[in-house]
């Protein structure tokens, strides 16, 4: 008798726990996580991938339509950000200009919850 009760708490046990792994399945993770940006922003963030990678970004966007291409970076990659800027300038891309370059200074926090300044780049550049 005490075997059938514990097999039928262990099965109630995990019935529940299987209901609630469908119901954490069922909500969005864009609520979760939400954009700071749409791709309607037409904008490339530069990090730490080849410089290319970047350009190609850039340029794919513009051959998509778009009119003008933000470049961001912060902190080292500032000028992977400029080299960015200025192969679509010079090499990619027939007539473009550049329309205006924002530095500024960002504050974040360290892992160990410390302020920490960081330089940070924004470059517009219009077909």
């Amino acid at each position: 008798m005490a075997v059938k009760k514990e097999a039928k708490v262990a099965k109630e046990l995990k019935e529940a726990k299987v209901a609630k792994e469908q119901e954490a399945v069922k909500e969005p993770i864009e609520e979760e996580r939400p954009r700071m940006h749409s791709a309607s922003d037409n904008m490339v963030f530069v990090g730490k991938k080849d410089t290319m990678a970047y350009v190609l970004a850039a340029v794919t966007q513009f051959n998509a339509g778009a009119k003008e291409v933000t470049i961001k970076a912060r902190g080292r990659a500032i000028s992977r950000a400029v080299d960015v800027a200025e192969i679509i300038r010079n090499r990619s891309v027939e007539g473009a200009k550049l329309v205006s370059i924002e530095i500024s200074t960002e504050e974040v926090q360290t892992m160990d919850g410390r302020p920490l300044k960081i330089s940070a780049i924004e470059i517009k550049i219009k077909k």
